[in-house]
């Protein structure tokens, strides 16, 4: 099995197009600590000619350009890309969506309320009725995703996207709009967990002894946006755990034992973007990898 890391950072991507928090600064000033990020998705395959998308960002376009596995190969009109599985319905991860616009085929595959955020949506009809497949998946159940690659996708504590909250909204819920998925092919499992706001039994029993964890790096402490004058959102009420802390991520991967792990879907805020940073040795010398764009994972 094979995963590609297309774009590693969190909604906004980094450096953010509108803001100068002390990390994005070193990254418009052309610091070489910094490396640009897009908008978190990643592309599995077990053969490395059919290819599935997990999560479609904005810049779906120069992230497949990037890819030369990814670039169509014979004919007028081609593509690898066979399938594309969501975790949720944030922005960062379906509008890319609507540049897969061009007649062709693939399968759509997202829980039955992710679904029907799309089909709520009209400019999502761009995906042309019987060209591209919609395809409801229902948690706990176990689905090729892609030629020789299993799926199984399973809750994870979010909340629903910003865009649809209205009133009081819970970030612990765990349901159809935030999910995990779990790949396998080839003796290999890698599990994918983009967005998690905390740590459940349930979760380390599944995340244990697998090969690969690319795990919510979203912030680094949970107040990080505040502190960093830019927000007034902590991590908690974004739906995401911090890295760091007694409740973080770090402290929470005690005693699951996982081949590698990697930190994605990383805020434009988060020190650990910054190479040499304390954060960044912090993280690893706790046993992370701090995910780049164009990062491949193999068993």
């Amino acid at each position: 099995m094979r995963l590609v890391v297309l774009g590693s950072a969190a909604g906004g991507g980094f450096p953010q197009w509108n803001c100068r928090c002390p990390v994005c600064t070193l990254a418009w000033e052309g610091d070489p600590r910094v490396r640009r990020r897009t908008q978190t998705s990643v592309a599995v395959s077990a053969d490395g000619e059919r290819w599935a998308l997990v999560n479609c960002a904005p810049e779906i376009l120069s992230q497949i350009q990037a890819v030369p596995a990814l670039h169509p190969k014979g004919g007028r009109r081609h593509t690898p890309v066979a399938s594309v599985l969501l975790t949720n319905a944030d922005i960062d991860h379906v509008a890319g969506l609507l540049s897969l616009r061009e007649a062709q085929p693939f399968r759509l595959m997202a829980t039955p309320a992710i679904q029907a955020v799309l089909r709520a949506n009209p400019a999502f009809d761009v995906l042309a009725e019987g060209v591209v497949t919609r395809e409801a998946v229902t948690l706990g159940s176990s689905f090729e995703l892609v030629d020789g690659v299993s799926a199984e996708i399973f809750p994870v504590p979010g909340k629903i996207a910003l865009y649809l909250e209205k009133g009081d909204v819970e970030t612990k819920v765990e349901g159809e709009q935030t999910i995990g998925v779990e790949l396998r092919a080839g003796g290999a499992r890698f599990v994918f967990v983009p967005g998690c706001a905390a740590m459940t039994d349930a979760l380390r029993d599944r995340l244990h002894g697998a090969d690969a964890v690319l795990f919510d790096g979203t912030v680094w402490q949970d107040d990080e946006m505040i502190t960093s004058g830019v927000g007034t959102k902590t991590g908690a009420r974004m739906g995401h755990m911090a890295m760091s802390g007694e409740g973080g991520s770090i402290a929470a991967f005690d005693g699951i034992e996982v081949g590698r792990k990697v930190f994605v879907h990383i805020n434009n805020t988060n020190p650990v973007l910054i190479e040499g940073s304390p954060e960044r040795i912090a993280a690893g010398a706790a046993g992370w990898d701090i995910a780049e764009d164009g990062m491949e994972i193999r068993p």
